[in-house]
């Protein structure tokens, strides 16, 4: 008869720390912009996927999967902005007459009202393309916003112009990495029709001033096949 004798062995357990997210732009110095996407009232099927490119659009320092509830109301989501560092809310709504988009900063304001006269979800631009680019890490970084048509000094066009520059983190171009820069926000002011068109833009490094051969070369980081070539001039003439 075999007897088995239990050994008891010890266990060490090594604590796992997490680091956390930074909360305070090293640049500015303020807190680092975060944001709430959320609809009031009844949306319909395009314009809840609007606000879902919009979150997209507002990565990383927004909730991808924020739940909302029909009898949440702003105080709700106010008061879990502030242990959240939220700073600015993004609410779609629908009217009888069109939807509209308000961008407010929290806690106590300003809030700006845009209607939406039309609008493109993103599943309809990647259609559109032959080769859509969305590498898997394009969202990791935040944008990089441009204003254009911004300058004509008029007061509402001057408060736009800070709200959408505060919405995103500042960047300082001596020290940022261009493989960072992915995306590209562009608010375009157009002063004949008095419209925003608010575009997102997936954007690559690419060198210029060269055949298309030496960028693919440059791209690709590959050996290219010279087998067939009597020389090296051979390839970049060809």
């Amino acid at each position: 008869m075999a007897r088995f004798r239990n050994k008891k062995k010890k266990v060490f357990l090594k604590p796992v720390v997490k680091k956390k997210q930074a909360t305070v732009d090293h640049i500015t110095g303020d807190k680092i912009p975060k944001s709430f996407v959320f609809s009031r009232g009844k949306l319909p099927g395009p314009l809840r996927q609007l606000q879902m490119d919009l979150r997209k659009i507002m990565l990383p320092f927004t909730a991808l999967n924020l739940r909302e509830k029909r009898r949440n109301n702003i105080k709700d989501f106010l008061n879990v902005a502030g242990p959240m560092g939220v700073t600015h809310f993004l609410i779609l709504s629908k009217t009888q007459t069109a939807p509209y988009l308000r961008v407010a900063r929290t806690p106590q304001g300003p809030t700006l009202t845009f209607k939406i006269n039309e609008y493109s979800l993103a599943v309809d631009v990647a259609r559109s393309q032959l080769r859509p680019r969305c590498p898997q890490d394009l969202f990791k970084n935040p944008p990089l916003i441009v204003l254009s048509g911004f300058g004509s000094g008029e007061q509402h066009l001057k408060l736009t112009t800070i709200m959408f520059q505060n919405i995103f983190p500042a960047i300082d171009i001596n020290t940022v990495k261009l493989s960072s820069c992915q995306r590209i926000v562009l608010l375009n002011y157009n002063k004949d029709t008095k419209l925003i068109d608010f575009r997102h833009y997936s954007i690559r490094l690419q060198p210029v001033g060269v055949s298309r051969r030496i960028r693919k070369f440059v791209q690709n980081h590959q050996v290219p096949d010279l087998r067939n070539l009597q020389d090296v001039s051979d390839f970049i003439t060809k």
